[in-house]
């Protein structure tokens, strides 16, 4: 009987993001994959490929537009110091697993914040696959030109800005006329689809992450703690205010080991 290890496990999910998820896959007769991700094995399965397949299915195999967030924070739920820095808040195993979200990903959505304090590629890098197409929302145009996601020659850029605002040189244009901002999560996510990118990756900051949510628009976060306490600092997310703990979400989880950090994978589906 086959054993099905970690490297056989990520080939049959990105071949499962260049499927249509219409019907049950029959992989091969040791494996069986249905659509939204559940997968069944009539082999033996190694730990890490049983977590490649229960955190990245549901993004590599869904019928239907899906949204991952992704956010790497200390314990006490910060993800940057004050002045911004933040390489690397989370260990090497959490960053193989972000670049493992962007091969999947049909597009890598960040904040201004982000690309100006960052400078980030949003390309993959530690693992085999595919570079998404890169968004900024930058609705004032304020980062710099010379970031790299504008000027690397890359992957495409959309650049997301308010009207009468000009993209940067190397990035495409994409404006929200009329779009205020509690509807912008949802005009950009229906923007991107209209285009053919359906699979979609919100990578940062805190901000833009915690609007996304807030709208609804968002089905699964990846919320990586590592064992480090910055104290004072830029916080993780900052979601609209409650009055009581029982308004609090509770979405179904699973937690998983990275190394020293842990990921929290939630279904935030189930707590809307």
């Amino acid at each position: 009987m086959p054993f099905i290890d970690n490297t056989y496990a990520w080939r049959v999910i990105r071949d499962a993001r260049r499927r249509a998820a219409d019907d049950i896959w029959r992989v091969d007769r040791a494996l069986t994959i249905e659509p939204g991700g559940r997968w069944a094995a009539d082999a033996p399965v190694e730990a890490e490929a049983a977590f490649l397949f229960d955190s990245l299915l549901p993004l590599a195999f869904c019928r239907r537009d899906h949204v991952v967030a992704q956010l790497g924070q200390s314990l006490d739920g910060r993800i940057a110091t004050a002045s911004g820095h933040s390489h690397y808040v989370t260990g090497e195993p959490s960053r193989v697993h972000l670049h493992r979200l962007r091969a999947l990903a049909d597009v890598v959505i960040v904040g201004a914040g982000t690309v100006d304090a960052d400078d980030p590629q949003l390309t993959v890098r530690h693992v085999a696959g595919d570079d998404p197409v890169r968004v900024v929302l930058d609705p004032r145009a304020r980062v710099p030109a010379d970031r790299r996601v504008f000027s690397d020659g890359g992957p495409p850029t959309w650049h997301v800005v308010a009207p009468g605002q000009a993209a940067a040189p190397g990035a495409l244009p994409l404006p929200m006329a009329g779009t205020d901002s509690d509807g912008l999560p949802r005009a950009i996510l229906d923007a991107l689809a209209e285009r053919g990118l359906h699979r979609v990756l919100i990578e940062g900051g805190g901000v833009t992450i915690s609007r996304f949510i807030d709208a609804g628009c968002v089905d699964r976060l990846h919320t990586v703690v590592a064992p480090l306490l910055i104290g004072s600092g830029r916080p993780g997310l900052a979601l609209a205010e409650i009055e009581t703990l029982h308004q609090a979400r509770r979405p179904r989880c699973r937690s998983y080991a990275l190394g020293e950090d842990r990921l929290y994978d939630l279904d935030l589906r189930t707590s809307r």
